[in-house]
């Protein structure tokens, strides 16, 4: 997949570069050429000196074929704006803004548009959101027998039952994050597509639910 990243800050640049490593495309965009520095001496990807929003610049990156993009310069305004650009003009289909104000994360969150607001986990945070076929554990007790994952709904389960994804003794569903505001699950919530669940999951089972999440709700509501 090529991605375009805008802002080359530690966010951005530490995010170019662990894309790179996965096997993707990157151009990285930066009002500053001297920004391009943090990237690794050997980064293959392109370099694009401007603004983010800026059309003929995104054009430049390769934003016609990217899959996916993400704002991360060091101002809200021009995330928003950049990710807005992306998404309504050029139909990304991924697209992430890091947003320092969290009040404003969550109205974005209304307007379709992933947010990341929480500094220490940015890049796995944006990666997540970029790359939702690549899963990772939130936390793991002391003995390793239960872990909290988080995964995005896949488009499959949207209209089933989000307790339909639970597993008896092995995975449950505790919360999730919709629009930008998380709560803990009611017994008769259903998913939406664009949720993120947390779900709690047997230390030796995450391989299992992964499979069953991705299978889809049986037919008829079974599990």
């Amino acid at each position: 997949m090529h991605v375009v990243v805008v802002g080359c800050g530690r966010v951005g640049s530490g995010l170019a570069a662990t894309l790179v490593e996965r096997g993707h495309t990157v151009s990285v965009i930066d009002r500053k050429s001297s920004a391009f520095r943090r990237l690794p001496d050997d980064f293959p990807g392109d370099t694009i000196v401007g603004v983010g929003f800026d059309r003929d610049r995104l054009r430049a990156a390769g934003i016609e074929r990217a899959g996916a993009l993400a704002a991360v310069t060091n101002g809200d305004n021009s995330n928003i704006l950049i990710a807005r650009t992306a998404n309504e003009f050029f139909k990304v289909e991924r697209v992430v803004a890091r947003i320092y104000d969290q009040r404003r994360a969550a109205i974005y969150e209304r307007l379709g548009i992933s947010t990341v607001a929480t500094v220490r986990w940015a890049i796995e945070r944006v990666l997540r959101r970029i790359e939702p076929d690549v899963d990772g554990v939130e936390w793991v007790d002391p003995s390793a027998k239960v872990c909290l994952v988080e995964r995005v709904v896949p488009s499959s389960w949207a209209g089933a039952p989000l307790t339909g994804m639970e597993t008896a003794g092995a995975a449950r569903v505790v919360a999730l994050t919709r629009l930008g505001v998380a709560r803990v699950i009611e017994p008769a919530m259903l998913a939406q597509e664009g949720d993120v669940v947390w779900v709690a999951v047997d230390g030796e089972g995450i391989d299992a639910f992964d499979r069953h999440l991705a299978a889809g709700p049986t037919p008829g509501g079974s599990h």
